[in-house]
């Protein structure tokens, strides 16, 4: 019988899958994308305190319009510039479950010209 496909699950499956080798540490934290209809959000994460460094949203920004390739860039500028100013310049990065294309590229490209290595 065929099995209707959730997507999400699958993308939980495979977000699973990617945490089990990478962990942010306090000297190379996390940056980790969500990807919604409405709106695209990254955050720094250290998994060895459990706390959020630095967060940044497409629904902070009033000129960014929805979900898209173009908000993505300036949702990574964001989390950028906000980690250098805490101090942060070497992260991991951890796509989510979701393919390195589109909105999660821009974005991942966006922080590194704003001056994250990773």
């Amino acid at each position: 019988m065929f099995k209707p496909v959730n997507k999400n699950a699958q993308r939980i499956k495979r977000h699973r899958r990617i945490r089990a080798n990478i962990s942010g540490t306090p000297e190379r934290p996390r940056l980790n994308v969500f990807r919604s209809n409405k709106g695209i959000y990254a955050q720094v994460i250290d998994d060895v305190n459990g706390v959020t460094l630095v967060q940044a949203s497409s629904l902070e920004f009033k000129d960014v319009r929805g979900s898209n390739v173009e908000g993505a860039k300036v949702v990574g500028t964001a989390v950028a510039k906000k980690a250098v100013e805490k101090g942060i310049k070497n992260v991991i990065f951890d796509r989510g479950g979701y393919l390195y294309h589109g909105r999660v590229k821009a974005l991942a490209e966006a922080a590194r010209e704003a001056g994250l290595e990773f």
